[in-house]
């Protein structure tokens, strides 16, 4: 075995770093340098929990005693001891393997301790046994890590924060029976000494249990019905807090891991976002303020201003809020996990992020230092010449250079750390007078409207409300009233007028769930910016009032960021995760949620200005995408659990990546160019063996690939169009595939690409112009484009495609024109939308033989681009069909926002309709004239 031997640079390293683990080494030496021989003090290896194992073993020997557990376990600590901190000292080790290291060693320590006493009183008592579901089961016994164990990154001399939890009250089956709780409480107490006991040997970890429910004062173990009743009935926001890093240590039953687990989830997260826990955050803040203020200690670089403690009170408040909601950041228990998910939410800002994050980095390897010195739980610098040492361990000339770099970091934390709950600012002194607010609003508003608010507030609904509810109303009225107030002096009395009904309707709908009252009262100066959204769109004031946890989105400001595509497949995937399979209710309940939330933040940027029009649009495709491209895989997943993979035509089988199964858009879908009223105009094909069976194991039933693809096609139809309590996601069309409503519901790509080339009518090609691949199979979908791109510049008589675009348009106008001389249809009306589109649709299928390049793209603006590089048309024309076609979509937004799709036929949409008649006039019919 290598033996270690470190150079006169390194020695000096650990001399300036640590008189504890110099003195270790001086005292250990031959042992010391064997030991780090194995295993490097330059990163090389990282120690695993197998490792830890294996050492422990190889330290106690095979035959301890008690005496030999502790003798073991706390030379072994030594060891580790003095590689971490040289490791450290050296800058060869990151701060995450280290405390992961850390972290796992006592992860090994506790699951052996629990083993060797277990063992020692089962032979003395026998095993103790409980009750469980009607079934006598032997009792269990829980290790639960909270605080920097639980999160898995403790430092060089924490104390690990434990709970000992078992299942339920009975007595050990042994000849000298005890009751469960005695026996539970000798265990964890035997625990306790094996690691914190101090010997001639030192400690192996201090173990605090104040956490526990009641604290000291309460027993060392509790019952799990006991733990939940607790919760229950007396469980704090602080423990809330507390919770939130808790983990299971050692090995338990899956039941009672579950048990564990949902009575932790429930204390701890709320599914909505949490805006109870605001008020006692701001406690808790203003607590760790007033101990800040009270100690001036800016020497404690975990407790002192700007320290450890404000990053951690950063990322758990955020935790605790939204955890619930967005489950990813539950899972993060991490400090530097939870910030930089924080980010890719938007919850922090990156640059804001990063700067806590290089903070907790540094504030972590100056607390190791400071910890490394004497071996002891101190987060205190030291004074004169040992700052300089611990100055010099961390890279610094000179203790000025360290103290400067602390300060800066300690900057960058304090800034983000006192607008933390608070920047849902507390409102201000005229948000909250209600009655001043009433007599203002009287002067300005009409008699309906004041009469609507006073109907409200003096109704049977509001005053049978409990006496909760019914205080938050009254801290969230004035704001509300505030808000109203405001928009009738800045937009005009006649909006506030159109507000305040649908006010009042919102009002309806949530006042019995009083949590979104929170939500406004937390949320003042965001709730000013409702009030003209419900006079702009009676769209959006309808479904906050039928979906009011959209509330929260709108009130974060969620608009500001609309998701490009990957963000909101990854936001969709999130909230997916608490969705087993085969639970379609709640799978539906999470698209549908998922949906309606990121439309009212497309429509609020859309009404507010903030967005251009094909941004918009992007954004509402983008998001139908997702949600076809999730209901696709979730339908494959299931289907494939059932009945195995299907086989491809190529010979090979389906795998999670080849599906076999691709969607194809069409229309405003495959344009990239949806509205808030579009449907999904979809088709879907297929690469699959229709005749043969799918690869299905002895759990599994075989079925032939064509009925797989079919039921796949079901299911998403199923995913989609299924009406639930919150509606349906999406209305589907699937009329555009081969043989229309006669044909099968998917077909393989070599039947569709017969079908197109042999048996399609004219105004198939023209769909197929706005037709891309939307979701599944690679393979598929370049199959498609393939098939796309050659039917598309397929040489065609220019004459033939005017006589077919123009039959196809008059039919249209007969069947879904409005005939009414001073109405305007914008899409169906003659000068609308779809002239624009089939002027498109004709340069494709005229042109593209001899200028591929058309055939590329699927949306309208782009293919004027095309046509104006072309030379074909002149770049005004092109332009100005683009400039008519975007002020059109534009107008179909609003009035989709307005639930209207008629407008007056007046002067100004006159000179877009003639513009655009005469274009057609001169492309498609003085053609065949």
């Amino acid at each position: 075995m290598q033996t270690f031997t470190p150079t006169d640079d390194e020695m000096s390293v650990l001399a300036t770093a640590s008189p504890f683990a110099m003195q270790i080494f001086n005292r250990h030496t031959d042992g010391a340098c064997k030991f780090l021989g194995r295993f490097g003090v330059h990163g090389q290896t990282l120690l695993t929990r197998q490792n830890f194992d294996e050492l422990i073993g190889e330290f106690i020997g095979e035959q301890p005693d008690e005496t030999l557990v502790m003798a073991g376990l706390r030379q072994l600590r030594q060891y580790l001891m003095l590689r971490w901190i040289w490791q450290d000292a050296l800058g060869a080790v990151s701060l995450e393997k280290l405390t992961h290291e850390l972290s796992e060693f006592a992860n090994a320590c506790l699951c052996y301790c629990k083993d060797f006493v277990y063992a020692n009183m089962v032979q003395r008592y026998g095993e103790p046994m409980t009750q469980v579901d009607n079934k006598r089961v032997c009792d269990e016994f829980a290790i639960i890590a909270m605080g920097k164990l639980g999160a898995m990154e403790l430092n060089l001399s924490s104390d690990i924060d434990l709970i000992f939890i078992h299942q339920g009250a009975g007595f050990s089956n042994g000849k000298k029976q005890i009751d469960n709780q005695k026996f539970m409480t000798n265990l964890g107490r035997g625990i306790i000494k094996l690691l914190a006991d101090t010997t001639e040997h030192g400690f192996v970890f201090r173990i605090d249990m104040r956490l526990r429910p009641w604290g000291d004062g309460s027993p060392l173990v509790m019952s799990l019905p006991a733990l939940q009743k607790y919760f229950g009935q007396h469980g704090r926001t602080w423990e809330r807090f507390a919770w939130l890093k808790a983990r299971l240590v050692c090995w338990v039953s899956d039941d009672f891991y579950h048990s564990i687990a949902h009575i932790r989830q429930t204390f701890v997260h709320r599914y909505y976002v949490d805006y109870t826990a605001f008020s006692a955050l701001r406690e808790m803040k203003q607590l760790i303020m007033s101990q800040q203020a009270q100690r001036q200690d800016l020497d404690n670089i975990k407790l002192g201003t700007g320290g450890i403690r404000d990053i951690e009170f950063i990322a758990q408040a955020y935790a605790l809020i939204y955890g619930g909601h967005h489950p990813i950041i539950a899972q993060n228990r991490a400090c530097l996990d939870a910030l930089k998910t924080l980010a890719q939410l938007d919850y922090l800002n990156q640059d804001e992020a990063d700067k806590l994050m290089s903070a907790y980095r540094f504030l972590r390897r100056t607390e190791h230092a400071i910890q490394a010195r004497h071996d002891e739980q101190s987060q205190r610098l030291p004074k004169a010449g040992e700052l300089t040492d611990l100055a010099k361990t961390l890279g610094f000339d000179d203790k000025k250079s360290f103290l400067e770099t602390l300060n800066t970091h300690r900057q960058n934390v304090s800034a983000p750390f006192m607008r933390m709950v608070t920047d849902r600012q507390n409102p201000k002194e005229q948000m909250v007078n209600a009655d001043e607010l009433q007599q203002n609003l009287a002067t300005l508003l009409s008699d309906d409207s004041m009469a609507c608010l006073s109907d409200f507030m003096t109704s049977r609904l509001v005053q049978s409300l409990d006496q909760e509810p019914k205080s938050r109303l009254l801290s969230a009225y004035p704001i509300l009233l505030h808000a109203l107030h405001t928009h009738a002096c800045q937009d005009g009395v006649d909006r506030a007028n159109i507000a305040t009904p649908r006010l009042v309707a919102l009002l309806e709908a949530i006042v019995r769930r009083s949590i979104y009252l929170v939500m406004i009262a937390e949320n003042p100066n965001a709730t000013v910016a409702l009030i003209p959204m419900l006079s702009a769109s009676p769209w959006i004031a309808r479904e906050l009032a039928l979906h009011p946890m959209l509330l929260d989105n709108f009130l974060q400001k969620r608009y500001l960021h609309l998701p490009d595509e990957s963000e909101l497949t990854d936001i969709l995937r999130q909230m997916l995760l608490r969705v087993e399979p085969f639970d379609d209710e709640s799978y539906l309940s999470a698209i549908r949620t998922f949906k309606k939330s990121q439309v009212l933040a497309v429509a609020t940027a859309d009404i507010l200005g903030l967005r251009h029009i094909m941004k918009v649009s992007d954004s509402l495709t983008f998001i139908a995408q997702v949600v076809l491209s999730s209901a696709l895989r979730r339908a494959f997943d299931e289907l494939v659990a059932k009945h195995g993979y299907p086989k491809l035509l190529s010979g090979e089988y389906a795998t999670d990546e080849t599906m076999g199964v691709a969607i194809i858009g069409y229309g405003k879908l495959g344009g990239i160019e949806m509205s808030y009223a579009s449907d999904l105009d979809v088709v879907f094909l297929h690469h699959i063996d229709e005749k043969a069976d799918t690869q299905a194991n002895h759990a599994q039933k075989s079925v032939s690939g064509m009925k797989l693809a079919s039921r796949m096609v079901q299911k998403v139809l199923n995913y989609l169009t299924t009406q639930t309590r919150d509606g349906r996601a999406y209305e589907m069309d699937m009329r555009l595939r081969p043989s229309g409503n006669a044909g099968v519901m998917i077909v393989s790509t070599q039947a569709f690409e017969i079908y197109q080339t042999q048996k399609a009518w004219a105004w198939e090609h023209q769909a197929l112009v706005r037709a891309r691949g939307i979701a599944g199979d690679k393979l598929v979908l370049a199959m498609f484009e393939k098939i796309r791109t050659h039917v598309l510049t397929k040489s065609r008589p220019i004459t033939q495609v005017q006589a077919d675009v123009l039959a196809m348009r008059q039919k249209m106008q007969n069947h879904l024109g409005t005939h009414h001389r001073h109405e305007f249809h914008l899409k169906q009306d003659f000068g609308g939308l779809v002239d624009i589109e089939f002027l498109a649709q004709f340069m494709v299928l005229s042109y593209a033989h001899v200028y591929p390049n058309l055939a590329i793209w699927s949306d309208n603006v782009r293919i004027f681009e095309e046509v104006a590089k072309t030379g074909l048309w002149q770049t005004s024309r092109c332009q100005a069909l683009t400039d008519a076609y975007l002020k059109l979509r534009q107008k179909t937004h609003e009035l989709a926002l307005s639930d209207k799709s008629i407008i007056t036929d007046d002067g100004d949409w006159q000179e877009v309709r003639s513009f655009v008649r005469d274009v057609w006039q001169d492309v498609i019919e003085d053609g065949l004239s």
